[in-house]
């Protein structure tokens, strides 16, 4: 929506946010949220305001499960290489090692109930857990300990 209003962000001088005077400082635009919220109600979708923590876990978690999927696929041989290029080239957290370092630490197991739970309460579209994160969430399992399952 916004997009084709040619609201594409801080060059247009709008998006989600406006970008008013020289100093092109930002502010919410209320057209914006009013236009969203419509949109909401007309697709019959709640609107509530998820907490910090729920921010995060969807974040991360959804990220997570893409990393599970890469590995599944061979894209990614190992789960380390995508810490790399997450801790390298995008900026995630070193001292949490990675989005996939991060899981183990957190438990898959929790990440899939998460997930899962994403399923119910949310659009369950686009939260379907990987297989491979199912089978090491069930198992009580690691990417770690898969990672050195694999190299053997």
């Amino acid at each position: 929506m916004l997009t084709e209003r040619g609201w594409i962000g801080q060059k247009a001088g709008r998006g989600y946010y406006r970008y008013d005077g020289a100093d092109r400082k930002r502010a919410p635009d209320p057209e914006v949220v009013a236009m969203l919220h419509e949109e909401g109600q007309r697709l019959n979708i709640p609107q509530r305001k998820p907490g910090k923590q729920e921010i995060v876990e969807r974040c991360l978690y959804s990220m997570i499960n893409e990393g599970a999927l890469l590995l599944e696929e061979g894209i990614a041989l190992r789960a380390s290489d995508i810490d790399v290029v997450y801790t390298a080239g995008y900026g995630f957290p070193r001292y949490r090692g990675g989005p996939m370092f991060y899981a183990d630490t957190v438990g898959l197991k929790v990440i899939y109930d998460k997930i899962m739970e994403f399923q119910k309460t949310l659009d369950p579209q686009y939260w379907q857990p990987a297989p491979l994160l199912k089978k090491l969430a069930l198992a009580g399992s690691s990417f770690a300990q898969w990672q050195a399952a694999q190299s053997r």
